[in-house]
């Protein structure tokens, strides 16, 4: 893994680019993944000078890679019910629901936001992976009266502190009144977007739900005019701060190998609930005997990792899904997808020569540092 450092993506028609690229050049932008099969700014300067601007100031992400599969038709709700294990009857009109998508077998497919526009109109704002032809699968086969494809949406994220003050003064006076995962319809240049309190990081912000391209740049450009004085600049999703956050990475952290229980989103699962979801019989048997669990690992100084997975008494035990350097707390932390039996019995494993510390997700960073001071 560590030889694909340095290495240049080849950017072709089959990677999208989006409504924002042109100003995300301009920006300065160092580093893209794929997502969705489009372009996600990673860097502008470097993961730590962002990382700091971001807790500090206000960033603009292009997030447009967010896609929004959209589901519209008199069974919708239904569709969307079936997708997930989580009960959604009692989501409101313009609020968002972390809802794991989950098969028949009760393995994690996607981990979206599912937002309600009405009874017969939802969005799926998925994470990376085809959302869309589960979707239509489903839907074929169950015989629903819906259509099922992919909205002309382009999510903008503002997030940092000052996330509030910017948009604000972009889109009025509503703004501060908006709770988290709650919108409202707000108007820039006369034309009304949904603006939701949301973000991939936990520094407060919002996601502008875009619907007409051609305001994409006039939306960039203003949100830069209005925020000179606040030090705003271009960013996207930074790995330091959501990795100390405990924010997951579905492809990275999890993946279709895996159940909500083992990604410690049982939080999310309404194993009890009178619903007709395509994976509840299949996960309720699985709350209480999953082979793996998702969990943190703190490391003293620095690390590099040759590989990923580890081993401990002759077995392999678990394997590092994402990892880094946290410039603010002086520790190294990991993700890692680890046996559940062994992290029962634990509270330590030595990887790449040191030891590290077993602690549940997200990091409770108060607790690590008094044990620090008891050891």
């Amino acid at each position: 893994m560590t030889g694909l450092k340095d290495k240049i993506l080849s950017i072709s028609r089959r990677t999208r680019a989006t409504p924002f690229t042109r100003r995300v050049e301009a920006a300065g932008v160092r580093g893209y993944t794929v997502y969705n099969h489009m372009l996600l700014p990673t860097f502008f300067d470097s993961n730590e000078a962002d990382y700091w601007h971001l807790c500090e100031h206000v960033q603009v992400w292009d997030v447009a890679c967010e896609r929004q599969i959209e589901v519209r038709g008199p069974d919708a709700k239904r569709l969307v019910q079936l997708m997930t294990p989580r009960d959604i009857r009692r989501t409101a009109i313009g609020q968002g629901l972390y809802a794991p998508l989950c098969d028949e077998t009760g393995a994690l497919l996607n981990d979206p936001v599912v937002i309600k526009l009405a009874d017969d109109h939802w969005w799926i704002s998925i994470a990376d992976s085809d959302v869309r032809f589960f979707a239509q699968g489903l839907a074929l086969g169950y015989g629903l009266d819906v259509e099922v494809g992919e909205a002309d949406i382009w999510p903008l994220a503002v997030q940092g502190p000052k996330a509030e003050t910017l948009v604000t003064r972009v889109f009025g006076d509503a703004v501060p009144s908006i709770r988290f995962f709650r919108s409202k319809m707000l108007e820039f240049r006369g034309r009304a977007m949904m603006v939701m309190r949301s973000g991939y990081s936990k520094q407060d912000g919002f996601e502008i739900y875009l619907n007409d391209a051609d305001l994409a740049e006039p939306l960039w450009d203003e949100l830069f005019a209005q925020g000179q004085d606040l030090n705003v600049r271009a960013g996207g999703p930074n790995l330091i701060e959501r990795i100390e956050s405990g924010l997951l990475s579905y492809g990275n952290d999890m993946t279709q190998a895996h159940n909500p229980f083992e990604c410690g989103l049982d939080t999310f699962i309404d194993l009890d609930a009178d619903i007709e979801s395509l994976s509840l019989e299949a996960l309720r048997p699985l709350k209480d005997t999953h082979e793996h669990i998702l969990t943190g690992l703190v490391f003293e100084t620095p690390m590099t990792f040759e590989r990923f997975e580890f081993e401990a008494g002759g077995r392999v035990v678990g394997d590092i899904r994402s990892q880094v350097w946290s410039p603010r707390h002086r520790l190294h932390l990991a993700m890692a997808m680890m046996k559940s039996d062994f992290v029962a019995a634990h509270d330590s494993v030595e990887i790449a020569g040191a030891r590290a510390r077993i602690v549940p997700l997200p990091f409770d960073f108060d607790a690590i540092s008094r044990a620090e001071v008891s050891a």
